[in-house]
């Protein structure tokens, strides 16, 4: 009977022995922990809140203060901040570039003066750089101070020099390239220039390129290869002009993407010759959505002017808005066809790809005070062509 007992209470016993020696889990859950009163993080004694530190101590504008204290609260070292802020003031930069770049990038002021700051102005310095572009870059693109070693910096510097030949294009270079500046320009950028050039693309082309399209250049050089199959496949002419911009466009979309808008073009009842036509003529049309190619091709069918042939003819009209560009203007020739004010003949295609600026004058300016409506269709149709109104002499 006596084992028979041990055997039965023993378990329990080491249980609640267990049960009362553990925390119980639910009491990590309890009102206690949950609640507001819980004590917060401590900052440091010497921790300053941002915002006061950059109005009172540096004069900063509220504004830019205020962008600045959204990153991070409190300063932790302001002695630090100090001797960041006072030492950019000695290299050239003013109240307005310091506000911009601590906008741009608040973690400036906890930099190391000595091992991250001056380093890498002194590389800039030490390539040639005027102090004028150091300030205009480091103020605009002040990442460059964080996200990169000065080796990495160093290195990247002298491959933008050989590729542009001049500081001042690297300094423009580095103004807009943030988010690349990780990038091994020597597997990336280098090679596909250079790709480029082989394929009968001039190099000042491909440089003022470069500043528009970016990303593109950060392509893998075997992509880049592939688009230029796929172009060449497609019967473009290594001499066009357009080369560049066919390249570009079809490396920016999947083989499947690409398919999806040949098949819609030709439901739209574009033939293969009309297809091919349009993307000698303006590959990047082939980037609008084919929802708004669908869109602008009906209105304009609608018109019962402009049909198939004249979008070929002038593919830009599928990247017009209908709202802003097609409706008024085609709404303004009507109302001067109506008013017998028109004295030749006119492609109506044609008159919907010009300028604002020229519309302007050849077709709305002339006679906006013999037909009324003629304003009111230029005011209601497009803000840009108001702009461009507001300019003309």
């Amino acid at each position: 009977m006596t084992m028979y007992l041990r055997k039965t209470f023993a378990p329990l016993s080491l249980k609640n022995h267990y049960h009362l020696c553990k925390p119980h889990i639910s009491s990590y859950f309890s009102p206690l922990f949950l609640s507001s009163t819980s004590p917060k993080r401590r900052q440091p004694k010497s921790a300053v809140p941002v915002a006061d530190y950059l109005l009172n101590t540096h004069q900063f504008s509220a504004e830019a203060a205020a962008k600045a204290s959204l990153a991070f609260k409190y300063l932790k070292n302001p002695e630090n901040s100090d001797c960041v802020l006072s030492f950019l003031k000695e290299s050239g930069f003013s109240k307005t570039h310091l506000e911009q770049m601590v906008e741009n990038m608040p973690k400036v002021l906890s930099l190391k003066l000595d091992r991250t700051i001056k380093p890498k102005i002194k590389i800039f310095q030490d390539l040639g750089f005027p102090p004028t572009d150091i300030v205009q870059v480091l103020s605009t693109n002040p990442m460059i101070l964080s996200r990169t070693s000065n080796e990495r910096l160093l290195q990247l510097i002298l491959a933008l020099q050989k590729i542009f030949g001049s500081n001042g294009d690297v300094s423009r270079l580095l103004k807009i390239a943030g988010p690349f500046l990780g990038y091994d320009l020597k597997k990336t950028m280098i090679p596909n220039i250079e790709f480029l050039k082989s394929c009968g693309i001039c190099s000042s082309q491909i440089l003022k390129d470069v500043f528009n399209h970016l990303r593109f250049y950060f392509y893998y050089p075997d992509l880049l290869e592939r688009s230029v199959k796929r172009v060449d496949e497609l019967g473009f002419s290594r001499d066009s002009k357009m080369l560049l911009c066919a390249i570009r466009t079809v490396g920016s979309m999947k083989v499947e993407t690409w398919e999806l808008k040949l098949q819609l073009f030709r439901r739209l009842g574009f033939s293969e010759d009309d297809i091919l036509s349009m993307f000698r003529k303006m590959p990047h049309v082939f980037s609008v959505s084919g929802k708004k190619i669908e869109e602008v091709t009906e209105f304009l069918r609608g018109t019962r002017k402009l049909d198939i042939a004249h979008i070929v003819q002038y593919p830009l009209l599928l990247s017009y808005s209908i709202g802003k560009r097609l409706k008024p203007r085609i709404q303004v020739m009507q109302n001067l066809e109506r008013e017998n004010l028109l004295l030749k003949e006119f492609n109506l295609a044609r008159v919907c790809t010009i300028p604002d600026i020229k519309f302007l004058e050849k077709y709305v300016l002339p006679y906006s005070d013999r037909v009324s409506e003629l304003s009111c269709t230029f005011n209601e149709g497009t803000t840009v062509m108001a702009r461009a109104a507001a300019k003309s002499p």
